[in-house]
């Protein structure tokens, strides 16, 4: 029923994870069939600060083939990362919409603004383009953690450095 319910809405998060010819672990790559489902998946992701990578590619497209399975395997390696994969015949308006001339074409978003992209079949960069996007990220949560800290105790510094004050003006 769910490979039914997928055909219908053009794919989706869940159901579209396909596995790769190549490969005899499942993948959790997400191949989107439909420009209009895409577009919801894509503006859903504008609010989860989650770092996507999106493989334009196509099918007749030898070094696109030669990613598949390495893109497969990133996608099990990174689990906290999305992995989508976008034909360019398929879904065209898509390609154009991120300016994609090349394949494969490899477009890293974040709350759908893009952050990197990697040309042609550079494994290597991709690989440390992704890693150094979740060092970032954590890097920004912990700055942000360790900020409301400093925050929060100079808030209370002030408000015992005021009542204390206050105490010594009321005697």
């Amino acid at each position: 029923m769910g490979a039914i319910l997928s055909s219908l809405l053009g794919g989706g998060a869940a159901a579209a994870a396909e596995s790769s010819e190549s490969s005899s672990e499942p993948s959790s790559v997400i191949v989107f069939h439909s420009s209009n489902r895409w577009q919801l998946h894509f503006n859903d992701s504008k609010k989860i600060p989650k770092l996507m990578v999106v493989d334009f590619s196509a099918s007749w497209c030898g070094p696109c083939k030669l990613m598949e399975p390495v893109i497969n395997a990133m996608s099990s390696k990174f689990a906290d990362v999305e992995f989508i994969k976008i034909d360019v015949d398929e879904l065209s308006d898509v390609a154009k919409e991120f300016g994609v001339q090349a394949m494969p074409t490899l477009v890293l978003l974040k709350q759908g603004k893009e952050v990197d992209r990697v040309l042609g079949p550079k494994m290597v960069e991709l690989e440390k383009k992704v890693e150094r996007s979740l060092v970032l990220r954590r890097m920004s949560s912990r700055i942000r953690l360790r900020s409301t800290e400093l925050n929060r105790n100079s808030l209370l510094d002030y408000k015992h450095t005021s009542y204390t004050y206050a105490m010594i003006l009321c005697r």
